[in-house]
């Protein structure tokens, strides 16, 4: 359909990025400037709950909910309007609740995309119960959601391991990073993706050392879940950051 909106999985990384100004920033920035969606849909990897639910308030508050970083950080609002209606068509795949609101894993990227915070914007739960294949298969139900002008974003990261972090936005990357992030790139642009949904891709320490734990690498299945295997994937971005971070952005539908 000539009007179904691409979707996207971005590696938000560390929250540095709010206020920095490197090539992963300005790509979204560029990005967000070819996209012009009705309403946004995030499923980011910083809410983690026992069920599926989809935040549903005229003003979803500005979450900062991380530790450690430069008062600015926290003094940054990203005041976008709810997606009430979205929420509403949700329901039959998630509770609507205002219990939430926009964690950094959503609004740190929608500030780069959409600087403005004009474009209503809801967030759903990631649901530590449900299997990957569930994960996926969730993505089937959003796909309609496209027609409509909703632009679905993963939020995660390709690559997490905050066990080796290094403290340097330019840091080189680790080997053993740079590796599983080109097994995942092989595996998306040949469109094997039960391969990455049920993780035969990797062996399973190369996954363990990339994610310690599963929540960063979750939001990619929804979005696989929503494509057309026969749709164009593109990478806007591929770098790596604090040398165990994976910022690859995939873009698909454009």
């Amino acid at each position: 359909m000539k009007n179904k909106m691409p979707l996207l999985f971005v590696g938000h990384g560390s929250p540095m990025n709010i206020i920095d100004d490197n090539s992963f920033t300005r790509t979204l920035y560029s990005l967000g400037k070819t996209l012009q969606p009705k309403s946004i849909l995030v499923i980011s990897a910083h809410w983690v709950i026992d069920k599926t639910k989809v935040v549903s308030v005229e003003k979803p508050k500005t979450i900062h909910d991380f530790y450690g970083f430069p008062d600015e950080l926290y003094q940054i609002q990203y005041p976008a309007p709810g997606a009430l209606q979205l929420a509403k068509e949700l329901a039959k795949v998630a509770e609507p609740t205002g219990e939430w609101g926009l964690d950094h894993g959503s609004w740190a990227v929608l500030r780069l995309m959409f600087p403005e915070a004009n474009v209503p914007v809801t967030q759903m739960s990631l649901n530590r119960i449900m299997t990957l294949q569930q994960h996926f298969e969730l993505g089937r139900e959003l796909r309609r959601l496209r027609e409509q002008g909703v632009l679905i974003v993963g939020s995660g990261n390709l690559v997490h391991n905050l066990r080796e972090i290094i403290w340097r936005t330019e840091a080189p990357a680790f080997d053993w990073a740079v590796e599983f992030d080109a097994i995942v790139e092989k595996e998306l642009s040949a469109r094997r993706w039960d391969r990455l949904i049920d993780l035969t891709a990797f062996n399973e320490r190369q996954f363990r050392r990339a994610h310690p734990s599963i929540e960063h690498y979750l939001p990619l299945l929804p979005i696989l879940g929503a494509a057309d295997a026969d749709e164009s994937l593109t990478y806007p971005t591929a770098v790596i950051q604090n040398g165990s971070i994976a910022m690859r952005t995939v873009l698909i539908g454009a």
